[in-house]
């Protein structure tokens, strides 16, 4: 659960756009968020270090080229010379589009037991403040989970709030591919939860999803990937109500969507603010992509469906008890996401979410969201329901899965 999931005061939520509101149509310069400075992460030396590096006399590729350039690059080197790479730069290999996908696994693991030595030390150290080593302990309990059994984690990032994501299945067999886009307050220490709050969280979601999928259709091989693999808005405020951090995000997701290996088609599936992000991806995102759902969305900074400029059919959601209703659909001065997704005239393809509990219970099993979801991931659009006042979703997939 996170705090853009949990009911706010909407009266406080109101004020806090008017008061915004203010700001920016005063403002002559626009609003400037207050951001966070870290000192050099891990990542950041190990970055420098690759760029200096270099392997059987060649210079090491940059890491913003395109992941087929990347693609090739790897493809050039022994398994020996991979498996070199990805231990001497777990923190970069691990997160390079375009290396193999289970390349990127072992890397992975190797800089999660990095972290995980580093954190222990951090839980011991006195010149911390109390809740200094609290947030390492958590940190620890987190990076131990990542750890256990054979989990495959795609991209991992220790610093500051952290970055991960996380594939259930066979990315490279694959015939679908969905990727969850979660909400505010994702990083690390909310990846995963337990007991009740389990499927509000990416790693929930993506098991849940991945599970639905196979019963849906069962021969159809699919994977599902928990991407918190950006950096998402922390608590409802100024970063929630704009689009920053949606930009900077669509930039990742795209690049995920390039290197993903294959040619099978990709769905997203949206919540909350990861539905701003997928509306500011949507004109960029390459055409194997052919779905994006969204759920308890503020917004997509888009008027329209076809004001998204994509190819990919959108489908929208939301479930009667979802507070996300109370919040305005509005958009002046960058501030606020824009028309409502589920009204009819935004033109997506409006879906059933009965069962679903609240703005965190898209993905809860035995609820219409999830079943419509599934349906979704592998493709099977007929079995998908509407929402009984859309007309037009019935009519666009009754009987035409491709529509």
């Amino acid at each position: 659960m996170t705090s853009f999931d949990s009911s706010p005061t909407l009266t406080a939520w109101r004020a806090l756009l008017a008061v915004a509101v203010v700001f920016v149509m005063l403002a002559t310069t626009g609003w400037t968020a207050v951001r966070h400075q870290h000192s050099e992460a891990p990542r950041e030396i190990a970055l420098a270090s690759w760029a200096r590096d270099r392997i059987a006399g060649h210079a090491l590729p940059d890491t913003d080229a395109p992941p087929y350039r990347l693609a090739h690059f790897f493809a050039t080197l022994t398994a020996g010379q991979q498996v070199a790479l990805a231990d001497k730069y777990p923190l970069v290999v691990g997160n390079l589009n375009g290396a193999p996908v289970t390349l990127r696994y072992r890397a992975n693991r190797h800089a999660l037991a990095l972290a995980e030595t580093v954190e222990q030390q951090r839980t011991q150290d006195t010149r911390l403040s109390p809740d200094g080593r609290h947030q390492a302990v958590l940190r620890l309990a987190r990076f131990r989970s990542m750890l256990a059994g054979d989990r495959q984690i795609l991209a991992f990032d220790p610093s500051g709030r952290g970055h991960a994501a996380e594939v259930f299945g066979d990315l490279d067999r694959a015939k679908r591919i969905s990727v969850i886009v979660p909400g505010v307050d994702t990083n690390l220490l909310t990846l995963e939860r337990t007991g009740r709050k389990k499927n509000a969280a990416p790693v929930g979601m993506a098991q849940q999803l991945y599970g639905a999928e196979r019963a849906a259709r069962p021969g159809t091989p699919t994977a599902v990937i928990a991407w918190a693999d950006y950096t998402a808005p922390a608590g409802i405020g100024m970063d929630a109500a704009l689009g920053g951090l949606a930009a900077d995000g669509a930039v990742r997701l795209n690049a995920l969507v390039e290197a993903l290996p294959g040619t099978s088609a990709v769905s997203l599936f949206c919540h909350s603010y990861g539905s701003v992000l997928c509306g500011v991806a949507a004109g960029e995102l390459p055409s194997r992509v052919s779905d994006i759902a969204v759920a308890g969305s503020p917004g997509m900074r888009a008027d329209s469906a076809e004001g998204l400029d994509t190819g990919a059919r959108v489908w929208a959601m939301r479930d009667g008890d979802d507070w996300i209703q109370d919040v305005p659909n509005m958009a002046v001065g960058g501030l606020g996401h824009g028309a409502d997704p589920v009204d009819p005239e935004f033109g997506a393809r409006i879906v059933s979410a009965n069962g679903a509990v609240g703005h965190s219970g898209y993905f809860e099993p035995g609820t219409d969201s999830l079943s419509n979801f599934a349906a979704i991931g592998v493709g099977a659009y007929d079995s998908v329901s509407c929402a009984s006042t859309d007309q037009a979703c019935h009519r666009e997939i009754s009987g035409d899965p491709d529509a």
